[in-house]
């Protein structure tokens, strides 16, 4: 099974999961937490190598988050969008208060007062607006390399294409999307 198989599987159990949760389930919220803390742990480690300390705290603060926040989850859409903007949320907010001086870039820097989930809500509906004229190829390798911060080589090792493909298809998948959001129409 590839790696993209298993990434959409796990999208499927997570969600199955918060859905159950929503509806009063707790032994499903429970392992919805569970699974949640370790994608967390990935996505936090691998922005914040050596920082073990850090990491788990920010596991903690996002778990909360998604805990406060669980009402406003949009069953429509999927879990883990959400739960990765919830995070980034955190990370920079994180960042920002880190006195080892570590910038963020101003592209970064989002208002966070009571959004989270709302905002991520908000921009996985654009996104898959967006995405909607891309090829499949196209779709994981930008989610995975732009959204998700994963490498060309990680990338490709889950969506079994050859690393060059990945990053072609990231070129002109986002060629396409600046073509569609400048109102030119197809590009490439």
């Amino acid at each position: 099974m590839k790696q993209h198989d298993k990434a959409d599987l796990l999208e499927a159990k997570l969600h199955a999961l918060m859905v159950a949760g929503l509806s009063g389930h707790s032994s499903a919220y429970q392992a919805l937490l569970t699974l949640s803390a370790e994608r967390l742990r990935s996505y936090f480690g691998r922005r914040l190598a050596g920082r073990e300390f850090d990491v788990e705290d920010l596991v903690q603060e996002t778990l909360i988050a998604v805990h406060r926040k669980r009402a406003t989850y949009d069953p429509s859409l999927p879990f883990t969008a959400w739960l990765y903007g919830i995070a980034r949320y955190r990370l920079i907010d994180f960042l920002r208060r880190d006195k080892r001086g570590v910038e963020v870039p101003v592209e970064d820097g989002f208002d966070t007062a009571d959004t989270d989930a709302f905002e991520a809500s908000l921009a996985q509906i654009d996104l898959d607006a967006l995405f909607a004229d891309l090829s499949p190829n196209q779709v994981a390798a930008i989610r995975l390399t732009r959204i998700d911060g994963y490498s060309v080589r990680e990338t490709a090792e889950m969506t079994g294409q050859s690393e060059p493909a990945v990053k072609v298809n990231v070129h002109r998948g986002l060629g396409k999307l600046a073509a569609r959001i400048k109102g030119t129409g197809d590009a490439n």
